[in-house]
């Protein structure tokens, strides 16, 4: 088996035998990289191999490219298929393709180089490091033919890093801590849902009380004591050696939006619970008590409200929401004593703020920032404020063959002026965003001048003096649009919320912990909210995020990430809880 210290203290032509099979039939890769030795670990030599491509000028990632055999079709290189190559096409079944799957994967083959000019790559063991279907490789390949042709060249090229990250662990045969383990677990909750065909997870349903006895199980198998709170949070605290000590507490929450991800939340509350058992095998105790959260609810899905779990921590949980009621007319009343809760009891949850010394979420990222930098991790500077509007448009309906186009007061030009609008000022100004995600147009005919028109606003900075800014130039452009179109406006104010900074002292905690893992500090601002927004309230707050795949989705079915950008935030985390004193 070969070794980092071997690879730091062999010569360059050595480095580069040893590195022979990590990029298809590319030792260029190795050979500038040797130059960069030694390397402190693992994570600083994955860097340096990815940043050589990365940076080596668009004729040479194209040959890389084309130096990978197709899937199950010929192979590159004077028809010389390598060993690795062979192996992970076997580990997802693509040499017992059926005749139906052997003749879809060379169409779209075909389809695929024709469009783009060079082979279809995708790590074919998936995130965990264990094979995909054939079915899951085809899927993948329809969708991404879809691509355009700039998109597809950097997924093509993010696929050949993860490639060779799975086999230099296989190469210096590194077994992953806490990776596996997380993304099993968040397989097996995946498979608890309210419905059949994905993953739903609301608030008190039968799916959401089964996930949180699962988790309350993890927790002390892993030497917690646990309870489920009043609200439906799942509390785990793996207490310090001194009973007076302060507490740190992490998570994030479980339940999920309407064919959502696994990851999303999930993996906030998993990853510790990991990390947890590790520290409890070892027989190790922090210098302070550490509570792993799992939020009963955070993304509204059932009642309309957000926040419930965090809102009940925080002391802030709204008691009027109890007679809210759901699509069906149950109220949340019921819904939490149908699964044996005392709403009566809830007031109680709250936290003394002296007795915390913090509050840390790990959270995928759920958009594309980290994967575009070719990074697993990031330190959140602050979560984006948002101002969230209704709008209704007033024109007149009209003939439309016999109203000239420029005597209509059409209220869907008026709405398609808006949206663009909206993207002009809110584009090119670093994390403002502007989202009209809801555009209606009520009882709309084929033969009809719109008369009316609905449409939703959501603009986000993490500068809430950004945001402000936007939202008072939308809002006039709005008003200078209708007047001059002819048409009435009605504005209604959903949300208003602040912009939550980090803390810089954990921050910089974090920071630091993630370059000893041997990774550049990156920071970035979070667009989404999350349970830190509300436990900001009563204590410090951090979050640590790590990388999406697919692009960035979330909220989505194809949320991805992998075992080994689990792996090193766990251990970033775990170097964060050592350190925190």
């Amino acid at each position: 088996m070969t070794t980092l210290t071997e690879l730091n203290a062999c010569d360059a032509p050595a480095f580069v035998e040893r590195l022979r099979g990590i990029y298809e039939h590319s030792p260029w890769i190795a050979e500038r990289a040797a130059a960069q030795r030694p390397f402190a670990n693992l994570a600083a030599l994955k860097l340096a191999l990815q940043a050589v491509v990365d940076t080596a000028g668009e004729e040479a990632q194209l040959a890389l490219l084309r130096a990978h055999p197709e899937l199950a079709g010929k192979t590159a290189i004077a028809g010389e298929l390598t060993a690795e190559s062979t192996s992970e096409q076997a580990s997802s079944g693509l040499n017992r393709c059926t005749p139906e799957e052997y003749t879809a994967l060379q169409d779209l083959n075909a389809q695929y180089n024709s469009k783009f000019g060079f082979p279809f790559i995708l790590a074919v063991k998936g995130p965990t490091g264990r094979g995909l279907s054939r079915r899951a490789v085809i899927d993948t390949f329809a969708r991404r033919l879809k691509n355009q042709r700039d998109d597809e060249l950097r997924e093509c090229l993010r696929q050949v890093h993860r490639i060779a990250e799975i086999r230099l662990n296989e190469l210096l045969g590194v077994t992953l801590a806490f990776g596996p383990q997380v993304m099993e677990w968040a397989e097996q909750l995946g498979a608890i849902s309210d419905s059949e065909s994905n993953l739903t997870c609301a608030y008190m349903t039968p799916a959401h009380q089964a996930t949180a006895a699962q988790i309350a199980d993890w927790m002390r198998e892993a030497g917690m004591e646990v309870h489920i709170d009043a609200v439906g949070n799942v509390v785990g605290r793996y207490t310090a050696a001194q009973g007076d000590a302060k507490t740190l507490i992490t998570g994030s929450h479980y339940d999920t939006v309407r064919n959502g991800g696994k990851y999303d939340g999930r993996l906030g509350i998993l990853l510790p619970i990991a990390l947890v058992r590790h520290l409890n095998e070892r027989g190790e105790r922090l210098p302070f008590h550490l509570e792993v959260i799992g939020f009963a609810e955070e993304e509204g899905v059932r009642f309309r409200s957000t926040f419930l779990g965090s809102s009940a921590v925080t002391g802030s949980f709204d008691m009027a929401l109890l007679d809210q009621e759901d699509a069906e007319g149950i109220t949340m009343r019921e819904a939490l004593a149908a699964a044996g809760h005392d709403p009566a009891s809830i007031p109680a949850i709250a936290r003394d703020p002296a007795s915390l010394l913090g509050f840390v979420e790990v959270h995928i990222e759920q958009g594309p920032v980290l994967l575009q930098h070719g990074l697993p991790l990031g330190v959140v500077t602050a979560i984006a404020g948002s101002s969230r509007y209704l709008v209704e448009l007033a024109g007149v309906s009209s003939h439309a063959g016999t109203t000239p186009m420029g005597m209509r007061r059409d209220a869907a030009a008026a709405a398609a002026e808006i949206v663009l609008l909206v993207e002009q000022r809110c584009g090119n100004r670093g994390a403002l965003v502007g989202t009209v995600g809801q555009l209606e147009v009520p009882s709309g005919s084929v033969n009809v001048v719109p008369g009316a028109c609905r449409l939703s606003l959501d603009i986000r900075a993490a500068d809430d003096a950004q945001r402000l800014a936007a939202v008072d130039d939308i809002l006039a452009g709005i008003s200078a649009i209708c007047a001059r179109r002819g048409i009435e406006e009605k504005l209604w104010k959903l949300v208003e919320a602040e912009a939550v900074p980090c803390a810089p002292r954990l921050m910089d905690r974090l920071g630091e912990a993630v370059e000893r893992a041997g990774l550049p500090r990156f920071d970035l601002p979070s667009g989404a909210g999350h349970d830190a927004m509300r436990m900001a309230a009563i204590t410090e707050v951090a979050m640590l995020f790590t990388r999406c795949g697919n692009g960035g989705i979330s909220h989505n079915p194809l949320e991805t990430m992998t075992a080994d950008d689990a792996e090193i935030a766990g251990q970033v985390l775990l170097d964060f809880l050592r350190n925190l004193g």
